[in-house]
């Protein structure tokens, strides 16, 4: 079983065992936010009436980007241990976001004492829920995966050449991350206030500055949108969009589709 848990919506979908996994049933069911209480708290309600037969059964789930924070850990050759790696990662994300990074439970990328990594972090108390409901209904959490990890796993392959842009949007969230000779160099993850196309093209422009190096006459993104198919940037804007999910490399069946295709569930 297959989750993408999100702040307005969850998306669930079952596989049947065998040789050869088969799809089941995918279930998407949208849910109010309720200002009175954690982001998370009505997504949880939801996913818990939507595994309530599922016991015995497997279940990962990809983290929308709302509720995952992100930060670029530099190169220190002097780490050698796991526990200095943590000590590293905790003291930098304290750096960037300063106390409340201590009700976060943190996840290092694979690390490389000459290029770093990448450090993610998800509150705590919202892992201890997931973990509980798992519990409770008998179901196996395998895993809880940051939905950047997710796709960006999904996708490096296709990328080429020495500087890369990845741009990951989905409903009001996007999160754009620069590499430079597969060496991660910047994660942007914001909240969008304008339409996507304004926001992601507003976005580029700035790390484009921030990346340090000269710009391309036109540059590539490499976009995964699922949710915004249509997404598009002016011909002369500088920048040529990559589409990432087609016909022939779709995204993963519980990712979110585009908002018109979601059906309510009570």
């Amino acid at each position: 079983m297959r989750v993408f848990f999100a702040p307005g919506r969850v998306e669930l979908v079952r596989w049947h065992r065998g040789i050869k996994p088969v799809q089941g049933a995918r279930l998407a069911a949208a849910c109010e936010r309720d200002p009175d209480s954690p982001a998370w708290e009505q997504p949880l309600r939801q996913l818990d009436r939507m595994i309530a037969d599922a016991a015995g059964v497997d279940m990962i789930i990809t983290i929308s980007n709302d509720f995952v924070r992100y930060a670029v850990v530099s190169p220190q050759a002097q780490i050698v241990t796991p526990t200095e790696l943590y000590a590293y990662a905790a003291f930098h994300m304290r750096e960037v976001y300063g106390e409340r990074a201590a009700a976060w439970t943190l996840g290092m990328s694979a690390w490389d004492p000459c290029n770093g990594g990448v450090c993610a972090a998800i509150e705590s108390t919202l892992l201890q829920r997931l973990n509980e409901l798992a519990t409770q209904h008998k179901v196996r959490l395998k895993n809880i995966v940051p939905y950047l990890s997710g796709a960006f796993d999904q996708c490096c392959k296709q990328f080429q050449g020495g500087r890369i842009w990845f741009a990951l949007v989905e409903t009001g969230r996007l999160c754009l991350a620069s590499l430079s000779n597969g060496v991660w160099q910047r994660i942007r993850n914001q909240r969008m206030l304008q339409n996507a196309e304004d926001e992601l093209l507003a976005a580029l422009d700035q790390e484009a500055i921030l990346f340090s190096t000269r710009k391309e006459v036109v540059e590539q993104v490499y976009l995964f949108a699922p949710e915004h198919p249509e997404l598009a940037l002016p011909e002369d804007c500088g920048w040529r969009i990559i589409p990432l999910q087609t016909g022939k490399v779709p995204a993963p069946s519980h990712y979110p589709l585009a908002v018109a295709s979601l059906h309510r569930k009570n």
